[in-house]
Order: structure tokens, then C-alpha cells, then sequence
């Protein structure tokens, strides 16, 4: 088996020193990555950017939801959210709360 390395080999012989991993690791996500949103109040259909978005992750199903304020009649939406949604938001640069409960 060949071991393929994470890092190319520079033409000088000088080889970088690898990544540490101390910490999470922040990946680069384009300015415009759009998710698709619906306002139950007004029933417009509309694309936000991720900066307008707010991901938050509880412990259960019911206290794991997004949240964005409609930009037709300013209403505040909060809707659930699923694993894939979690998925596809985190992915798309959402700012995300873990919400940790009391003991």
C-alpha cells in the first residue's frame, strides 16, 4: 500500500510542518451560498444569505431550531431543525449556539 502524503513536496527539499489540531478547524465557505426560506406569516418565499440565519442545537429534537426574521413583513420565524438542515446550515457558514442544559 502506498502512503500518499497530506502535504506536496516543495521543489527546494524544505518540507512544512504539519497541521496542528489543537482546535476546530475553520473551513472557508463563499460569500454566496444562499439557503432557500418560506414565512409561514406572510407566506413569502425568499433566499437569505448565512448571515442572516442563526442555527441553535439543543439537546433534543425540540429544542434544536433556526431562526430568521422575514424580510417581506419583518416577522421572527423559528422552525425545527433536523439533522440535514444542521448539516447543510453548519456547512454553509450559519453561525450555530449549542445550548447546554442546567444540572
Amino acid at each position: 500500500m502506498n502512503r500518499t502524503s497530506l502535504f506536496p513536496a516543495a521543489a527546494s527539499g524544505i518540507r512544512p510542518a504539519p497541521l496542528s489540531r489543537t482546535g476546530p478547524v475553520t473551513v472557508p465557505v463563499p460569500a454566496a451560498v444562499r439557503f432557500r426560506a418560506a414565512c409561514p406569516d406572510c407566506r413569502g418565499r425568499f433566499e437569505l444569505a448565512a448571515a442572516a440565519l442563526r442555527l441553535a442545537i439543543g439537546a433534543t429534537s425540540r429544542t434544536t431550531f433556526y431562526t430568521f426574521t422575514c424580510p417581506e413583513c419583518g416577522a421572527s420565524v423559528r422552525k425545527p431543525a433536523g439533522e440535514r438542515i444542521i448539516e447543510l446550515l453548519t456547512g454553509g457558514g450559519v453561525r450555530t449556539l449549542r445550548l447546554h442544559t442546567a444540572l
